[in-house]
């Protein structure tokens, strides 16, 4: 285990959002009933295991000879080293999580493969992010077995697979690249200059270089269980260009899943190769549970489902992420075959227990079955957490705390991320506000919701950590110029193209917008700071994240912006307008954003 340096402790992606306790639908039998439970009942009505065998099998077919393994997934760690609760039960955290999975690998003697469905690193909390994420990849090494190294990441009998997703390029291709294969973090000394990356293999088969058309990784690898090999495909959600930093993927093209997994499958079959696992950073929420549940069912809808569907008959699992949530459900194909499709939740608080029985002869899988399994730390493997791994937790902690535990300022109540139904919050109001404390700009803008403001600000004092957490991705301010016509255009890009809006929040100016017009022109009136009508001739000066001045989440017309200059980092700017406030602060809403209908 590399030992943890703590010099240059100045940056950094990450986020601690309290996780989100679920209140949802529960069915009975597979049917949705309406009743509702809480976080801790969700999760055990989630252990409901949904199974399938081979109906072609002989009436007299005997298992004596067959194999059985496990596939262990879980997804959407980023970073979480440490637990979580749950209705006030310990949950998660990496020693936690590893426990649970070394507990059932044991349970079939070794014949087990850890999979994760990317998003292992990024928006990851201080612990992990001020460390370049090393830590949270170096949490994947201590769960491989011994034959897993740097030197030979696709040998056989390595236990741990993983797959991108698109947190991974956030800091871009050759930051992902680093952390996986090795090297220094540019300039600094974070674990030493003997970082080896990642000992277990990353597959992706839909990322590919557009100058050649080959994948920046290998897209599957093929592991054996006893002498029976198994290939895993990976991929990750082909619109990934529109959630992260378009210059961080420069020069990449993301090619729709299923037609890219589904290219590997005569290679496949032409190696022998009869059992198929798919590990894909996407998904859906499912809210109901149990064998008899069907796709079209409690929001079994959506983009995995359609890939899931269009997927070859030779798949068999597959094991997904990306929406933070819960799948355990049969999905046919076209040809009628059933693919096991999980989820595990996210943040290590949970794995997707995956049993499936191999027939040595033939190499297929006969029998498959599976359960999301939380990992709770008050109970069975939780009580012994992986040794080895907590204590690369508590150098980590230990490491990061001077900075995490510093205090910004006093928040006088809790300021919101949540807005209101015109779309403003008060969180929202403060980051926005900072932006134009930060720059010499008329207007500022900045995103909203789980994306753009990772947790709310509590009551009491604002620590570093706090707002590391909010906004966590290592952004700089961009000021740049742009029209009055292409903002109310920029405005309306809140509603077009997106099933429900996505709200900017703003300062320096107001506006109005109206429901019941067209997506393409809600916005009514803008008014700047003086209660005046923006002049749509007129060129006005305003600021952004630099995730948004390349285009992210579609708004586009920020790209049509002159003049740019980078300001200082979207956190730091928080920070220091925090700290130019009279203490304790206050932020209410005053109406920056009105809806009309």
């Amino acid at each position: 285990m590399p030992h943890l340096k703590t010099s240059g402790l100045n940056g950094g992606i990450a986020f601690t959002a309290a996780l989100f306790l679920l209140v949802v639908l529960i069915p009975q039998a597979g049917v949705a009933q309406g009743k509702r439970l809480p976080a801790e009942e969700f999760r055990l009505a989630a252990e409901s295991r949904v199974s399938w065998h081979d109906p072609d099998l002989a009436p007299d077919a005997t298992s004596e000879t067959w194999v059985k393994a496990k596939i262990l997934g879980f997804n959407d760690f980023h970073g979480h080293l440490n637990g979580a609760s749950i209705s006030g039960r310990p949950v998660g955290g990496a020693a936690v999580l590893s426990a649970y999975l070394q507990s059932e690998s044991k349970q079939v003697e070794g014949r087990a493969i850890i999979v994760h469905a990317g998003d292992m690193v990024g928006a990851s909390p201080p612990v992990s992010a001020l460390m370049h994420d090393e830590p949270s990849i170096q949490v994947l090494n201590l769960m491989a077995n011994e034959h897993c190294s740097a030197k030979n990441l696709y040998a056989k009998r390595c236990n741990v697979v993983g797959t991108v997703g698109n947190h991974e390029f956030d800091e871009g291709t050759q930051e992902l690249m680093r952390l996986l294969y090795g090297g220094r973090y540019q300039d600094t000394d974070f674990l030493g200059s003997d970082w080896a990356g990642a000992n277990v293999p990353y597959v992706s088969a839909n990322v590919v270089i557009e100058e050649t058309g080959k994948t920046i990784l290998p897209p599957y690898v093929i592991k054996e269980i006893d002498g029976i090999p198994i290939a895993f495909i990976g991929a990750v959600l082909k619109n990934t260009p529109q959630v992260v930093t378009p210059s961080g993927i420069a020069g990449l093209r993301f090619l729709d899943e299923a037609t890219a997994i589904n290219s590997y499958i005569p290679e496949l079959k032409a190696q022998n190769v009869h059992a198929i696992v798919v590990t894909i950073h996407q998904g859906t929420w499912q809210t109901n549970f149990g064998p008899a549940v069907r796709v079209g069912d409690g929001g079994l809808q959506g983009q995995i489902i359609d890939i899931v569907m269009a997927l070859d008959e030779e798949v068999d699992v597959v094991v997904s992420g990306h929406a933070h949530g819960y799948n355990n459900v049969l999905v046919p194909t076209e040809s009628g075959k059933q693919i096991l499709l999980t989820q595990a939740f996210s943040y290590g608080t949970a794995y997707s227990d995956i049993d499936i029985v191999l027939d040595p002869v033939s190499g297929e899988i006969v029998e498959k079955s599976a359960a999301i399994m939380t990992t709770w730390a008050d109970q069975g493997p939780g009580l012994s957490p992986d040794p080895e791994i907590a204590a690369l937790v508590e150098q980590a902690n230990i490491a990061v705390q001077p900075m995490v535990d510093r205090v910004i300022g006093v928040a006088a109540e809790d300021i919101r991320k949540d807005s209101n139904l015109a779309g403003e919050s008060t969180l929202g109001d403060l980051i926005a506000d900072s932006h134009v404390h930060a720059m010499d700009i008329d207007f500022a803008f900045t995103g909203s919701g789980a994306g753009g403001m990772r947790a709310d600000i509590e009551a009491g004092e604002i620590r570093w950590g706090e707002l590391f957490t909010i906004k966590p991705f290592g952004n700089t301010l961009v000021a740049m110029s742009l029209t009055g016509e292409q903002i109310y255009r920029l405005l309306n890009q809140q509603w077009v193209g997106r099933s429900r809006g996505y709200f900017l929040q703003i300062s320096g100016l107001r506006y109005s917008w109206d429901a019941k017009r067209p997506e393409d022109d809600r916005i009514v009136e803008i008014l700047d700071a003086a209660g005046e009508p923006l002049d749509r001739l007129a060129s006005y000066r305003v600021g952004i994240a630099s995730f948004h001045a390349s285009g992210g989440d579609g708004f586009t017309v920020f790209e049509e912006g002159t003049d740019q200059v980078v300001g200082p980092l979207v956190l730091d700017a928080l920070i220091d307008y925090i700290r130019s406030l009279a203490q304790p602060i206050s932020v209410q809403l005053d109406g920056r954003i009105k809806r009309l209908n």
